[in-house]
């Protein structure tokens, strides 16, 4: 296996695992080696997206997402498992399709949310483990209505470049991530079903993150 295949780790944030290399595969399908520098990369929020979905008395999936967030990444392809990532998640930028009125106010309120108390949701990395030439387990640490918990999401390296000056004068790269974690384990236990029953909001979230995050300059940048 080769490690430079895999920037591997996303926030903050943030799609399917992959599974062990395989040496059979073809020079035509093998993925192209990556030119994207080590380097702290920041998150580009034009290209990014931060969606949830919690089941809804058994009848749907219920959405939502948030629209401001940002994330720091210690990027290194070299070393997977040195990688790192910081995020922040502004709890007053949540949006929800076709709201009942007052209803995404009461979802801010102290019954849920508590926005005012707890305006932000922060994910720090502990761990990244490497899982197949494009694909991590990346563990960390997430706090949430000043409670903190491990939470694991899998991560995807999509794609990635040294830049692309003057239209990119920047290292690109970019990831795909998803996981679940269960709200109760930060005390946030309103709307919970009874046992037994899925009459109310479940208990298990999950989420999915596409993020593009921007690094060090080109090196045509820097003459």
């Amino acid at each position: 296996m080769n490690i430079r295949y895999l920037p591997g780790i996303c926030l903050v944030a943030l799609a399917a695992c992959a599974g062990p290399a395989d040496d059979t595969v073809s020079d035509a399908t093998a993925p192209q080696e990556i030119t994207a520098p080590a380097g702290e990369y920041r998150l580009d929020k034009t290209h990014a997206s931060l969606v949830f979905r919690v089941d809804h008395l058994g009848f749907s999936m219920y959405t939502g997402q948030f629209a401001d967030y940002d994330a720091t990444l210690q990027f290194d392809p070299e070393a997977p498992e040195t990688m790192s990532v910081e995020a922040t998640v502004t709890v007053p930028s949540l949006t929800i399709p076709s709201p009942p009125e007052g209803f995404l106010d009461e979802l801010l309120g102290p019954d849920w949310f508590e926005a005012d108390a707890h305006p932000r949701i922060t994910f720090r990395s502990t761990k990244v483990t490497q899982t197949g030439p494009r694909s991590a387990t990346v563990e960390g640490e997430l706090e949430m209505l000043g409670v903190t918990a491990p939470v694991t999401m899998e991560a995807e390296f999509i794609g990635g470049y040294q830049g692309y000056p003057p239209y990119d004068p920047n290292a690109r790269i970019g990831f795909s991530a998803h996981g679940t974690l269960n709200r109760s384990d930060f005390g946030f236990t309103q709307g919970l079903p009874p046992e037994g029953s899925s009459m109310g909001v479940g208990d298990a979230v999950s989420f999915r993150i596409d993020a593009e995050f921007s690094g060090p300059p080109a090196p045509e940048a820097i003459e």
